[in-house]
């Protein structure tokens, strides 16, 4: 079973780490350890960065673990590089849409809903044959979001940057 800590450990450094940022044109405003205020404004961290205080690195983690390692099933993926991959995708693109374009490399049907079927499909693949279709996935997503808006081109390379890296 793929295991929640080394997925987050990368996925974190593709988050930019433990900084608090705002980026000009990105949707989701002040975003610490990359989770973004304007998507999360309940949760519990912000309490603290508001307060002036840095948020405990396992608030950030229970964060990830709770919406996103957990909605992709994470635990039950047996192949770590298909976890990693999906898990990661999830916190750049949601989850929905992370399972679904999964779904479709899998063969399932692309519901963005991870239920037993999929789970059984993506345990059927190994991180070499998901990664690099998944990946073109990814990028013809991205294409897909700066052609519908120009203004989030400025991101596209760092996007394509994650993407690569995760293929590997």
């Amino acid at each position: 079973m793929a295991e929640f800590l080394p997925a987050y450990e990368r996925m974190i450094r593709n988050e930019g780490g433990y900084k608090l940022h705002k980026v000009d044109g990105d949707k989701g405003g002040q975003t610490y350890a990359g989770i973004a205020r304007n998507r999360w404004p309940a949760w519990h961290g912000w309490r603290d960065i508001d307060a002036g205080q840095i948020p405990e690195t396992e608030l950030v983690r229970e964060f990830y673990r709770d919406n996103f390692w957990n909605t992709v099933r994470g635990d039950e993926l047996f192949d770590q590089g298909v976890a990693e991959s999906l898990f990661d995708f999830a916190v750049n693109a949601g989850a929905g849409v992370a399972i679904k374009l999964a779904q479709i490399v899998a063969g399932s049907t692309p519901d963005g809903v991870l239920g037993p079927r999929t789970v059984a499909a993506l345990n059927q693949l190994d991180g070499a044959t998901f990664k690099p279709i998944y990946a073109l996935s990814k990028l013809a997503r991205y294409r897909d979001i700066v052609t519908r808006d120009r203004a989030q081109e400025k991101f596209l390379l760092g996007w394509v940057n994650r993407t690569l890296r995760e293929a590997a």
